[in-house]
């Protein structure tokens, strides 16, 4: 299972990178985008670990969508963003999809994996 955690670190470190780019104001204030750039880094190093077992379209699946809730939610929680109910709705239907992916797809790569 040392995948899904590679995974769940990619994520995390994405979402941290990405909740420092407006800081960064447009990557000219220095500390915010050092932290921009090493998040990502470490961000994309993990998650090519990750790809060693899980298939590519699963494995951006569940990253994409599970660092796009938790972006909105630092949003809400660290800069006031306000969120109405179809924004609401669509975190919700993106969070079912890769709840769906993971319990229910027989995806495999070419290698069978």
């Amino acid at each position: 299972m040392s995948h899904w955690f590679y995974l769940s670190i990619a994520i995390v470190t994405e979402v941290i990178g990405t909740s420092f780019l407006k800081s960064s104001e447009g990557l000219t204030r220095l500390v915010p985008s050092a932290v921009v750039i090493v998040s990502y880094v470490i961000s994309f190093y993990f998650l090519s670990i990750s790809l060693k077992a899980i298939p590519v379209g699963i494995a951006y699946a569940v990253w994409a969508g599970a660092g796009t809730a938790l972006i909105v939610l630092a949003g809400y929680i660290f800069f006031g963003q306000k969120l109405d109910w179809p924004a609401i709705m669509g975190i919700c239907l993106i969070v079912a999809g890769v709840a769906v992916i993971n319990l229910f797809s027989k995806i495999t790569d070419a290698s069978g994996g």
